[in-house]
């Protein structure tokens, strides 16, 4: 799959009609707590959604919402999946509440983005009643329309029981009435009924899209999310038939070399044949909400590079080693204008903690660049230094969030719970196949050891893409890893960590507009 120039000028344009949809109305994501509002009122299939045009307009609204600061454009989700893991930390004394696990109930906990994951899931179901059985809306353009709903709320839920487990749950709009005194639901019947509208959405949606198009997802999209449903219930031959199917069945490939997968450097082709779904950004949007701010996290601030900045290798009177440094950024139109602020931990920033011959190593960590060592390491495969390209604030850079080899790891996993290991080294070993030269097979485990080693398999593979989380959590070893986990000095998690953190509190606000949130469950997720 490539992108175009073209195919770039002609989303942007679509922005601009999405901008005056949400001027209208439409969509609600502005307001900060879901319950103030009345969403049966507005727009209704009646006086909107009377023609393709207007249906395929609802939809591109829905993917704003993914663009906001508390979901893919920031820190916003990787607040939940990333940081306080065992891979990546602040290079400073900064977002100390999340990393050292400080939340509490109206301390970060996540209203900003319980209130944008709502407006996506209630959004998307005033449109998905709107749309679905109109027959004023075409039949292909009815079918894409509906598929690409039923995948944007269950991730919405996705997110929403990963987070913060039982929660609020409706698939046709309520009142204001009805959501002020509405309680939290088991999020095992939340997540039963999103595999259930994903199998859905994989019968409408297309195998693959082109042009502007990239960005939506494709019924492979809809088998790796609810792959992902069904791996963190342990449900081994659900998650390894969705995985087969990806593996077997879409267009999808790994790429030969890792670093390949990461690359954006181009804007006009930002997407290759191993990505099966990603957030797509551009820079320079119309509106400021389409370019990411994700990669400054990843990207060094000049005042902390390079190491022994201050030193004069020629002696006094001679160039810095900053200025000798920053001289040679400039001859190739790089800055470090970044954050900082999400760096590797020392134990993956060490190669020896690599397997010896991971070809990956060096895909994934920067220690020096342009012949300087640096201060902090750097994950290079999240970093994009070009000032042509890639400004501050102004990012082009997709968030991808499933990519093939993930869905190949997946299905070892399965497999080898299912089975034993036997058959699932075809899979893992095709994932390390590009990793090591010569290659280095797996072979001759226990069932035991390989789920252990997958472990390690998965950090090393997926670091800083924001699956380890949950993976922690769904292995069982969350606190035990950060209590073990070599940290930088300004940061002690393994101090506060408790068990109760798998989970974040329900956001304070929502429960002062709400109590019966707490009816369910009075220690709000243990933390009461």
């Amino acid at each position: 799959m490539q992108n175009s120039k073209k195919s770039k000028l002609k989303k942007m344009k679509n922005i601009k009609s999405i901008i005056i949809l949400f001027i209208l109305g439409f969509s609600i994501a502005g307001c900060d707590k879901f319950l103030e509002e009345d969403f049966r009122s507005g727009i209704t299939t009646d006086n909107f959604f009377n023609n393709d045009g207007e249906a395929q307009l609802a939809v591109n609204g829905l993917y704003n919402l993914l663009h906001s600061t508390n979901t893919y454009t920031t820190r916003g989700l990787d607040n939940f999946y990333q940081n306080g893991t065992d891979e990546n930390g602040p290079s400073r004394n900064v977002n100390g509440t999340i990393f050292n696990y400080y939340v509490a109930e109206g301390v970060a906990d996540g209203n900003g983005t319980w209130s944008v994951l709502y407006s996506l899931a209630r959004n998307s179901s005033l449109f998905l009643n709107s749309i679905d059985g109109n027959d004023k809306i075409s039949d292909g353009v009815q079918k894409q329309a509906v598929g690409e709903i039923l995948f944007l709320r269950s991730l919405a839920y996705y997110h929403l029981t990963n987070i913060w487990g039982d929660v609020p749950y409706f698939r046709e709009l309520l009142s204001v009435e009805e959501l002020s005194v509405i309680g939290r639901t088991d999020q095992n019947l939340i997540k039963s009924d999103m595999k259930t509208d994903l199998e859905r959405a994989y019968s409408l949606l297309p195998v693959s899209y082109s042009g502007s198009d990239l960005g939506r997802p494709t019924k492979w999209a809809a088998a790796m999310l609810k792959a992902k449903f069904h791996i963190l219930d342990e449900e081994w031959a659900q998650t390894k038939a969705a995985c087969d199917d990806v593996i077997n069945n879409s267009p999808h490939v790994l790429l030969d070399h890792y670093a390949d997968v990461f690359d954006q450097s181009d804007p006009a082709n930002q997407y290759n044949d191993e990505h099966i779904w990603a957030v797509d950004f551009t820079s320079n949007a119309v509106n400021g909400n389409f370019q990411s701010k994700r990669t400054d996290d990843y990207n060094p601030r000049i005042r902390d590079e390079p190491a022994n900045r201050n030193a004069r290798p020629g002696g006094d009177g001679t160039p810095s080693n900053l200025e000798l440094f920053q001289a040679l950024l400039k001859e190739q139109n790089e800055d470090m204008t970044g954050y900082g602020w999400s760096v590797p931990l020392p134990e993956i920033a060490r190669q020896e903690n690599w397997e010896d011959g991971d070809m990956r190593y060096d895909a994934t960590i920067v220690t020096e660049h342009l012949g300087f060592q640096l201060t902090h390491p750097y994950f290079r495969k999240n970093w994009n230094l070009d000032q042509e390209h890639s400004l501050r604030g102004n990012h082009p850079e997709n968030y991808i969030v499933f990519r093939l080899a993930d869905t190949y790891l997946m299905a070892a996993e399965a497999e080898n719970n299912l089975n034993g290991p036997e058959g699932a080294y075809s899979y893992v070993n095709a994932v390390r196949a590009r990793a090591f030269e010569p290659d280095k097979p797996w072979s001759g485990m226990s069932k035991d050891q390989f789920n252990i080693a997958l472990r390690n398999e998965r950090k090393y593979e997926l670091s800083a893409e924001g699956h380890r989380k949950m993976d922690l959590i769904r292995w069982g070893i969350l606190v035990e890893t950060i209590q073990t986990t070599e940290q930088r000095a300004w940061n002690n998690p393994a101090s506060n960590i408790k068990p109760h953190h798998i989970h974040w509190p329900i956001p304070l606000a929502e429960i002062e507009l709400n109590p019966n949130l707490l009816d369910s469950d009075p220690t709000n997720n243990g933390y009461r």
